[in-house]
């Protein structure tokens, strides 16, 4: 995990905000102008730069300036590696759940097993 701590950090950051994930949702389905991309949204354009960039500097989007018109894109690589930190995450706490019932039941047998010979001697 410490290989991509830092990237990851980045990267959660960027998606902890619901601005910079509507602008990752919207460019899921392609790429899209800034113009296009700021629309939906009631904020100055500055304001909206300033997302980009973070978004950008998480290496989730990264965008290409053509003539006036700058475009987005989504790097799908960034949430690649955010998905497979959560797929890790969640193998490591499902094992300890199975080991933690796979103890519980062992305790719970045992304490039938006793109960019976209580019964039987008494």
């Amino acid at each position: 995990m410490a290989n991509y701590s830092v990237s990851l950090n980045q990267v959660f950051h960027a998606l902890a905000d619901p601005t910079r994930c509507a602008i990752v949702c919207a460019l899921i389905g392609g790429a899209q102008t800034v113009s296009a991309l700021a629309a939906p949204f009631d904020m100055a354009l500055p304001s909206f730069l300033k997302h980009l960039t973070v978004l950008e500097s998480s290496g989730l989007i990264r965008s290409s300036k053509q003539g006036r018109t700058r475009t987005c894109e989504l790097v799908p690589e960034g949430l690649r590696q955010a998905e497979q930190w959560l797929a890790e995450q969640r193998a490591m706490w499902e094992a300890r759940s199975d080991r933690m019932a796979a103890f519980v039941e062992r305790l719970h047998q045992e304490e039938q097993h006793h109960a019976q010979q209580r019964r039987q001697r008494g």
